[in-house]
């Protein structure tokens, strides 16, 4: 069986500096708010080249918290707007709902998959406060023309770098673009910790004062509560192995690239359709998309053979029940990309043969 996602050999790929990592924090007997996660919080912002990243519980937190101090910092409230792509995972549009704000979804281009920036314009209304871009699929969602959109009508420009670490615009990294990002350690990603985990990065210190306490009950020192905050915090364990797992994401890339490229050059079948190569020059490739009218099929042809194959998503979020509201929108690019997605393997921890075999039977169905 090709593993989809085998996370015991990407683990082990580092296992002796992880289990030295989990030792010193057991030894040090502190296990929240430590000396792990204050380095953590150091190296990754000098990694991603913000001024600030603070740690929180997980992806969908980091995410809610900005909206939630953007609130209490008065630039928001409730019934206020917030533009975000149609096809992103439910979690970005999760953390405006949960902030009282009204999600508006603009279909994603069918090259890229990421929000069209052509009808991002169109989109904003006297309430639209921000707009929300995601990385997804490890591919880049930001362009110069998202830039001059948000900066021409005054919006906070919001990243969901959940599936992007390590991705570069030019020199600067995704979660570095706008004014604000939301990133997940959960363990599938190119950054994984061994349980849930997230942070949120940017420059604006007010921001990310304001977000550090509001992750930790609301209290600005101990017992003194400004804000009607939540528990958010990443603990010592994951933060000591998110920092050992730190200093090999752009060499873990690099591999999950040629992985990549080894598909885009090989899989020749008219019936599954790979990314281009500009694709893939924006790409850290969390997940490689491939696009087919016959998913489902390819699906059980793929597992019948030995590959294990993920598809993201497969209902959009309009289509969701805790939506029911979208159920009259009409998005056929989103609905088409949710319902012809398959993720097949593509990890740092592949070796050729696999890679080989994937691209064989891909080139051999419907024939």
């Amino acid at each position: 069986m090709i593993k989809y996602l085998d996370l015991k050999s990407i683990t082990g790929l580092h296992s002796t500096e992880i289990k030295a990592a989990v030792d010193a924090v057991i030894d040090s007997g502190w296990f929240l708010q430590g000396e792990a996660t204050e380095r953590f919080e150091r190296d990754y912002a000098a990694f991603i080249g913000t001024s600030h990243c603070v740690s929180c519980g997980n992806g969908l937190d980091a995410l809610t918290l900005i909206l939630c101090a953007y609130i209490e910092m008065g630039v928001m409230k409730a019934g206020d707007e917030v533009i975000v792509p149609a096809n992103t995972y439910i979690a970005s549009i999760l953390a405006i709902t949960e902030n009282g704000l009204k999600p508006v979804l603009v279909e994603p281009r069918l090259d890229t998959l990421q929000i069209d920036d052509e009808q991002l314009e169109q989109a904003i209304t006297p309430r639209t406060r921000a707009v929300m871009i995601v990385h997804l699929y490890g591919r880049l969602a930001y362009t110069e023309r998202i830039g001059e959109v948000c900066r021409a009508h005054g919006l906070r420009l919001i990243e969901d770098n959940a599936q992007a670490h390590g991705l570069r615009y030019g020199r600067r990294r995704t979660g570095s673009l706008g004014d604000a990002a939301g990133h997940s350690f959960y363990p599938g990603k190119n950054l994984g910790a061994l349980g849930d985990a997230g942070a949120v990065t940017t420059n604006d210190s007010e921001l990310a004062s304001t977000i550090r306490s509001l992750a930790n009950y609301g209290s600005e020192r101990k017992y003194v509560f400004r804000y009607k905050g939540r528990n958010s915090r990443m603990d010592e364990l994951q933060a000591a192995v998110l920092d050992v797992k730190l200093r090999y994401v752009d060499e873990d890339n690099l591999i999950r690239r040629s992985v990549a490229l080894d598909y885009i050059e090989h899989v020749m079948n008219p019936l599954v359709g790979v990314p281009s190569i500009d694709y893939w020059r924006n790409s850290v490739f969390h997940i490689f998309p491939v696009m087919c009218r016959r998913r489902d099929e390819l699906q059980e042809y793929l597992h019948s053979r030995g590959v294990q194959t993920m598809i993201h998503y497969p209902i959009p979020p309009h289509r969701q029940r805790c939506y029911a509201e979208w159920g009259e929108l009409s998005l056929p690019v989103t609905e088409r990309i949710h319902a012809e997605e398959l993720s097949i393997p593509c990890h740092q921890a592949m070796n050729k043969k696999d890679v080989l075999a994937v691209i064989d039977l891909l080139n051999g169905f419907g024939n």
